[in-house]
């Protein structure tokens, strides 16, 4: 029940404007994952930016499982195995950006499609953080339980060779 794992990987392209740049980023992303991603809508009105409210301006996937790891590994070589500490929050969760998407391994640039940067966000838990989600008797994770951010740097390096900068 110690042992770390990945619970999901949130890949986010964030595109801010609807129209053909999103759905190409949409099909982008899906052929990046190997899933169908979602449409995320603005939350509020910015006038100078040409951005209404409900406006699809980006999209997302959830991994989780196999396919997080495999990406996950794939999205660590585009950063060159290297993260920095400020990259982890107090949970042992992390993020970080790939400024191209043509930087991930096995992935050629179309001009067709352009250039996309991308967020990474990575959620570590242990078993039983199913407690924290469930609907039926939900209940808090214990603190002795709870992944803390240099256990998270740890498991970073065993697993993936990650170079924590």
């Amino acid at each position: 029940m110690r042992r770390l794992r990945i619970a999901k990987v949130t890949v986010n392209m964030g595109v801010g404007e609807a129209g053909e740049r999103l759905a190409k980023a949409e099909k982008l992303l899906e052929e990046l994952t190997g899933q169908k991603p979602v449409q995320l809508r603005a939350k509020r009105t910015i006038q100078p930016f040409g951005i209404r409210k409900n406006l699809p301006i980006a999209c997302k996937v959830t991994l989780r499982g196999e396919r997080a790891r495999a990406f996950l590994d794939k999205a660590l070589t585009a950063v060159e195995r290297r993260i920095s500490a400020r990259s982890f929050d107090e949970h042992g969760n992390f993020a970080f950006g790939i400024r191209e998407h043509i930087d991930l391994p096995d992935v050629k640039y179309d001009p067709m499609v352009g250039i996309y940067g991308m967020d990474v966000c990575v959620a570590i838990e242990r078993p039983g953080y199913r407690v924290k989600h469930r609907r039926l008797k939900r209940t808090k994770v214990g603190k002795s339980h709870r992944v803390t951010r240099d256990e998270a740097i740890e498991f970073l390096r065993q697993e993936f060779g990650v170079e924590v900068v």
